[in-house]
């Protein structure tokens, strides 16, 4: 049953199993229904292609679990996420349940869109930080960059920003020896 709050109908993850199945991203962040369309192709190949240097790197590299979207991510009742891309260290691995993770990853990618832009630097940039996120990277295929925010001291960070222009190179201390050309994400067939 969604619950009353003082802004109105809070709803919960029994009422999000609920939602169709239709194509669409639907997630929960504080109760509050967001949904959004189908992603572009252009966004489906930066997914892709960091989805498969990620995979290449953990398969030689046995520290952890990489998903791509969809896979709920369950933070709480009320806050109910599916990321673009996350990662499960083998530190984490109880998080992960047969239906979706249970917690919080130790990493996740928002590849964003201009109509998810404010979601993914204000109120998901929030919710990841307040779950305990070590690593949220934000991928703008409109400018060619990536911002990085590490959690420290239970807050993230200033963010890194990384931008194919500068032949800049992915790294994360989450996956020592891990480098990603963004020549290599942002590539096109």
């Amino acid at each position: 049953m969604p619950r009353i709050s003082g802004h109105g109908v809070k709803l919960t993850y029994d009422d999000f199993v609920l939602f169709p199945d239709d194509g669409k991203r639907h997630e929960l962040i504080d109760g509050e229904h967001y949904v959004t369309p189908s992603p572009n192709t252009r966004h489906q190949r930066i997914v892709a292609n960091l989805t498969g240097s990620l995979w290449s790197f953990l398969k030689e590299n046995r520290i952890g679990e990489v998903f791509g979207a969809p896979l709920d991510v369950v933070f709480s009742d009320f806050d109910v996420v599916e990321p673009d891309v996350l990662f499960v260290s083998k530190e984490r691995h109880a998080v992960l349940t047969a239906q979706n993770v249970t917690g919080a990853p130790d990493l996740v990618v928002e590849v964003g869109s201009p109509s998810t832009r404010r979601r993914d630097e204000l109120t998901k940039h929030r919710l990841y930080e307040r779950f305990g996120v070590l690593e949220y990277w934000v991928v703008d295929p409109d400018v060619d960059t990536i911002k990085v925010y590490r959690l420290a001291e239970g807050r993230y960070s200033r963010a890194t920003e990384l931008a194919l222009a500068a032949g800049d190179v992915l790294t994360s201390p989450l996956l020592p020896g891990l480098t990603v050309p963004l020549s290599t994400i942002f590539s096109e067939p």
